[in-house]
């Protein structure tokens, strides 16, 4: 089933990933969860972090920045630095 879940997490999108560990984030607080579902929604919330990072970072690479020359207009692009 652990396989299952984390082939799900997988296919979904980073917007659906992110209302999925809202929601999970959500049920935590409000302490309604027993022990056992607690421990479940949690693990699949860290897995949910996880694809949403990794999202992230995927698409910060795939970012560039517009380089300009002397006259202002683009001369190509180049990877964007966050620092």
């Amino acid at each position: 089933m652990e396989s299952q879940a984390g082939e799900d997490v997988a296919a979904l999108s980073f917007e659906d990933a992110l209302k999925r560990l809202e929601a999970i984030v959500s049920r935590l607080e409000s302490g309604d969860a027993s022990l056992d579902e607690s421990i479940t929604l949690y693990a699949e919330g860290d897995k949910l972090r996880a694809q949403c990072e990794a999202r992230l970072q995927a698409a910060q690479a795939r970012i560039e920045k517009i380089t300009l020359g002397q006259d202002g207009r683009p001369t190509g692009t180049q990877p964007f630095d966050a620092g």
